[in-house]
């Protein structure tokens, strides 16, 4: 299923996420700076972006969009002038949004500003100071039982002050305005899984979208986590309400069970949708209830919005030992994972596209079906792909309201056989869709039954 059209195989499509993973990896960014913009000027070389600059200061909500924080060069050296720490080796070696400073200090005073992970003596760890203004190092706890000097001096050429947040966007129009959004974070430096995985997969998406005419149209984002959600929905209220469904896209490289977080509603479409694809993918996979904390999807579900808006991963976050740390590199995310992971959200956005309801045009008892030629069809069904109680089903629940995905979930049938009896159908008028049979009643000044499914229904 894929409602791309690709042609290309899952080999060829690993190695160009991975290759973009790998040409992302070097860069230092953080949720500001020129970090982001150097990503973003990447994700270009794919789709046309539009890049967006918001102003410290600008009131986002109860936040304020921070100052903008970048960095040329940090380390830390012995007495011998030797550096022990050097962010050219690691971007992760600097608490992101670290003050600048140069100094020496004693060991003791320096050990209140290093962070390590005891329990991986080769890894660095990842942390960071957004809104506390204070500087720091991280390194391999191996790294810190070789201090032993008296004195150290330490040096971080950064920059904390008034610029801009910078966000990119993409939009694709669909059939209709109604929009499915598509997000993920770029705010993390040399994090593969965590998430140029999630970057990668989202831009490739985009890309390939972008060849089509959907029914829906998407919208797509690369922000910074949690400050970027947050300032576009402030500055984008007006475009909230054409959001009816979306995925929160990270941590999809690795080699962990697939895992769906479900959006607020814990029922939306989206909802059903991703559990049905990871129910059928054969491959191991988890449903979890949303909860307020996690990636952007916390805030595209808070209260004043509650957008039908999931979060697919494969590991999630915390549950890995490479999260956050210098081990989430280049040989923790692979090429077949991210594969596996960009056709998993190409199969819930082909079923999404394609999962209308119907009405049965002839609702009392079945109507004659070989005089349709239909049944020669189903006679040489290895050839054609028509399945007889696919149709019989198809026929049966087209009552306007059941969708296909509940049809295939009824029948036990793959939604791909239902779709493809829905097209015979289709073919010889036997039914009419939704938006059809609604569009025929306007003009009646009828009203259509309530659609049991639809999201707008109350929690």
């Amino acid at each position: 299923m894929s409602l791309i059209g690709l042609t290309a195989s899952s080999y060829q499509i690993g190695q160009e996420l991975y290759q973009l993973v790998c040409q992302l990896y070097p860069i230092c960014r953080s949720i500001t700076g020129n970090g982001v913009r150097e990503t973003l000027k990447i994700i270009n070389q794919h789709i046309p972006l539009s890049v967006n600059e918001v102003t410290t200061g600008t009131q986002v909500f109860d936040w304020t969009v921070p100052n903008e924080w970048n960095i040329k060069d940090a380390y830390i050296k012995n007495s011998q002038g030797e550096k022990v720490v050097d962010f050219a080796n690691s971007n992760l070696h600097v608490v992101s949004y670290s003050l600048p400073v140069h100094k020496k200090i004693s060991l003791t005073e320096l050990k209140a500003h290093l962070f390590t992970q005891p329990e991986h003596p080769d890894w660095i760890p990842y942390r960071t100071s957004y809104y506390k203004e204070t500087w720091g190092f991280c390194l391999s706890h191996k790294q810190y039982l070789e201090l032993n000097d008296e004195e150290y001096e330490v040096y971080i050429d950064s920059s904390l002050e008034p610029g801009h947040l910078t966000y990119g966007e993409y939009y694709i129009p669909g059939k209709s305005t109604d929009e499915v959004l598509i997000s993920c974070h770029v705010c993390h430096p040399s994090l593969c899984n965590d998430n140029l995985s999630g970057i990668a997969i989202a831009t490739f998406l985009a890309k390939y979208l972008s060849q089509t005419t959907p029914k829906y149209s998407y919208r797509f984002l690369w922000i910074p986590g949690t400050i970027g959600s947050i300032t576009w929905l402030a500055l984008n209220e007006a475009k909230v309400n054409n959001i009816k469904h979306g995925l929160v896209l990270t941590c999809l490289g690795d080699s962990g069970k697939f895992t769906y977080k479900k959006s607020r509603r814990g029922n939306a479409e989206i909802d059903k949708i991703a559990a049905y694809v990871l129910r059928n993918s054969k491959q191991d996979y988890e449903i979890i209830d949303f909860f307020p904390y996690g990636y952007d999807e916390r805030q595209y579900c808070s209260p004043g919005f509650n957008l039908a808006v999931g979060c697919l991963m494969q590991s999630p976050h915390g549950s890995f030992p490479e999260y956050h740390t210098s081990a989430d590199n280049l040989n923790f995310v692979q090429p077949q994972y991210l594969a596996e992971s960009f056709f998993q959200c190409s199969s819930i956005l082909y079923i999404l596209n394609n999962n209308e309801i119907y009405y049965n045009q002839n609702p009392k008892c079945e109507p004659q079906l070989g005089k349709r030629g239909i049944y020669q069809a189903v006679g040489g069904q290895k050839d054609s792909g028509l399945n007889e109680m696919a149709i019989l089903w198809v026929l049966n629940l087209s009552d306007g309201h059941h969708t296909l995905l509940d049809i295939a979930e009824r029948s036990g049938m793959a939604f791909d056989v239902i779709k493809y009896a829905i097209n015979t159908l289709l073919a010889h008028d036997l039914v009419t869709s939704l938006t059809s049979n609604v569009n025929s009643l306007a003009k009646a000044n009828l009203t259509p039954p309530t659609c049991k499914n639809s999201d707008n229904s109350p929690d």
